[in-house]
């Protein structure tokens, strides 16, 4: 029997709706000090349907926007959870002023699939780095 939209959701079933694993929610919980799940006796997890909906924010903004885990947690502090809760809904979030969300942003490409340009760009972009990584790890080696 599946449960209401209103239950609260142990670790594995909060992991399973958000399709990741349990020990992302968990090491979440140490970067994101607004992930705060109910905790029984004996440090069971329970999730109410306003911590499914924030980590849902998170999941997008880490996994889908690019954000890293320090702008995530810029982004909570300049503009709430209820930036976060939109994040989960869909609703894009602002590029903080002080840091682009991923690379897409500094070639400006969207998060929608690559053209041919782009991709022209990407392989030469990534052709650059392996370049100068072969010519510091050269450096490194002397």
């Amino acid at each position: 029997m599946a449960k209401g939209p209103d239950a609260f959701r142990t670790i594995s079933e909060a992991a399973d709706e958000l399709g990741v694993p349990q020990h992302v929610l968990r090491f979440w919980e140490t970067k994101f000090s607004f992930i705060r799940p109910m905790k029984r006796a004996g440090g069971r997890r329970f999730y109410r349907p306003q911590d499914i909906s924030m980590l849902r924010g998170v999941k997008t903004l880490l996994h889908e926007d690019g954000y890293t885990i320090k702008g995530v947690q810029r982004l909570h502090k300049e503009q709430g959870l209820k930036r976060l809760l939109s994040a989960a809904n869909g609703e894009g979030a602002p590029v903080p002023v002080s840091e682009p969300a991923d690379n897409r942003a500094v070639l400006g490409l969207s998060s929608a699939r690559l053209g041919a340009d782009d991709r022209e760009r990407l392989v030469f972009a990534l052709d650059d780095l392996q370049a100068a990584k072969r010519r510091l790890d050269a450096l490194l080696k002397r």
